[in-house]
């Protein structure tokens, strides 16, 4: 069972500052899910400034989405200073297998970087463990979707990469699968509308590293309760359209239901299992 008055306390508690290097599409959201989930943000991404920021956080997220030729350095810098200081890791492979750069980057920054956790779609984490795959764009193929028919070797390919790699793998869409290469957690949170918001992938980056930086020692249940956190607010902030709001509206309302969720409605909204 997964402490959620303890893992959420302690963000609310500790106020985690996050670093992240992230893709400039969503960087004001993932500082926005930040301040709401109780941690606080801090943007740098210049490989002067990236060492020095990275030393005075708790955790680094790595977001590949809007990588180039100035950032990708500054992130070997960040993610090799962050280990040297014990500090949580986090790699989003945002459409990897999409492009040559993206894949070779996020295969070099798992070669030299130590992760804490992994976060991505089915076929990104597939990229990054095979070095290739199909995506669309930087959303998951149809061929690669998580259903009833794949899950069991879903779930033995997530322990496996989990094992390999040492981080806490987090395989999020319709139906997330969390695994520390022993324990899985299966995740029915969350509703198809997130899909319709650009970010909400990275938003949820954001906010697992803060919970993970929060807790330390309890990795595993800390991205549960983040992806648990976030499938929540997005079933809660649904319920708050009106016939006039649309995904700009709904992106606003799920910030907001992250802002003020408590422990009690996330015991009470978790819809998850363990293998």
């Amino acid at each position: 069972m997964i402490d959620f008055k303890e893992i959420l306390g302690n963000v609310r508690q500790n106020v985690p500052l996050v670093h992240n290097i992230t893709n400039y599409v969503t960087v004001n959201d993932c500082a926005n899910i930040l301040l709401a989930c109780g941690g606080s943000p801090i943007m740098s991404d210049d490989t002067d400034d990236v060492v020095d920021i990275t030393s005075i956080c708790g955790g680094l997220n790595i977001n590949i989405g809007t990588l180039n030729k100035n950032t990708i350095p500054s992130m070997f810098l960040a993610g090799k200073r962050a280990n040297e200081l014990g500090h949580p890791v986090l790699l989003d492979p945002v459409g990897a297998g999409a492009s040559r750069i993206r894949t070779e980057t996020a295969a070099k920054l798992l070669e030299e970087i130590r992760f804490a956790v992994i976060r991505g779609n089915i076929s990104e984490i597939k990229a990054l463990a095979q070095g290739s795959a199909s995506t669309k764009g930087v959303d998951a193929d149809e061929n690669d979707q998580v259903n009833t028919g794949n899950l069991d070797g879903v779930i033995a390919f997530a322990k496996a990469f989990s094992v390999k790699t040492g981080a806490v793998v987090a395989i999020t869409g319709a139906l997330d699968v969390i695994t520390d290469g022993e324990q899985v957690c299966l995740i029915h949170n969350g509703h198809p509308m997130m899909s319709r918001i650009t970010g909400t992938g990275c938003m949820l980056s954001a906010m697992t590293t803060a919970f993970v930086t929060a807790n330390p020692g309890k990795p595993f249940e800390a991205v549960c309760a983040a992806v648990i956190a976030m499938g929540l607010s997005g079933e809660i902030a649904h319920k708050r359209l009106t016939e006039l709001d649309g995904n700009a509206s709904y992106r606003n309302y799920i910030i907001d239901a992250v802002y003020n969720l408590t422990a009690e409605q996330l015991e009470d909204g978790a819809k998850y299992e363990m293998r």
